[in-house]
């Protein structure tokens, strides 16, 4: 029998213990070509455990969108931001992404701020960020949930809109069918064009 995986939460308990509340933050959509990234938030009261709660990697679909509804009906507070790929292209994904981080942990009013391995210096709370901390702490993980099921369901909206490159099945990744559409069909409005097979896609385009 497959022994079901639990974060230990162990920073949540330390900080719990001293009457401190804390906010999970973490992002689902880093890597795709296409669609926009999505980055959550959540707070749960002090002493919140839930086993089901993890990685939402490393979940089924079916699971994951039933802890999506748990989860914002348990928690304090959670907030869910959608950056549009305009702001990917502007910023680059990596400053678009800790833009979004800085923006939830200061909406969240928590006392201190767990990132899935995403640092925020100078922000004015103690940040821990913790590598592969979806799977360290509740609240990352809750937030990874919420982050995930909120952007799949995007990409499934725009699969109606533009079926040719199986969005609702890719998600936008660089899949072999993803890269082929793109070459047949061209680039969409939800391209990201600032990374590298489709800004090499856009300059073919501009020759013409």
């Amino acid at each position: 029998m497959k022994k079901t995986k639990i974060c230990p939460n162990e920073y949540e308990h330390a900080y719990w213990e001293k009457e401190l509340l804390l906010a999970g933050i973490d992002e689902a959509g880093r890597g795709p070509l296409a669609g926009p990234l999505c980055a959550a938030a959540v707070k749960f009261p002090r002493g919140y455990e839930n086993p089901d709660i993890y990685d939402s990697k490393a979940l089924s679909e079916k699971k994951r969108e039933e802890l999506f509804d748990v989860i914002q009906k348990d928690a304090l507070w959670y907030e869910i931001a959608v950056i549009p790929v305009e702001e990917i292209d502007r910023l680059n994904i990596y400053r678009a992404d800790q833009k979004a981080f800085e923006t939830l942990a200061d909406h969240s009013g928590a006392d201190i701020i767990l990132t899935d391995a995403m640092p925020l210096p100078g922000f004015k709370k103690p940040v821990i960020d913790l590598v592969k901390g979806d799977q360290k702490s509740v609240s990352i993980a809750a937030a990874s949930i919420l982050a995930k099921v909120t952007r799949d369901r995007i990409m499934k909206e725009y699969d109606a809109v533009y079926p040719e490159y199986g969005f609702a099945k890719n998600k936008g990744y660089g899949t072999k069918q993803h890269l082929d559409a793109i070459e047949q069909y061209g680039i969409t409005p939800i391209h990201r064009r600032s990374f590298a097979p489709v800004r090499y896609k856009q300059t073919q385009l501009d020759l013409f």
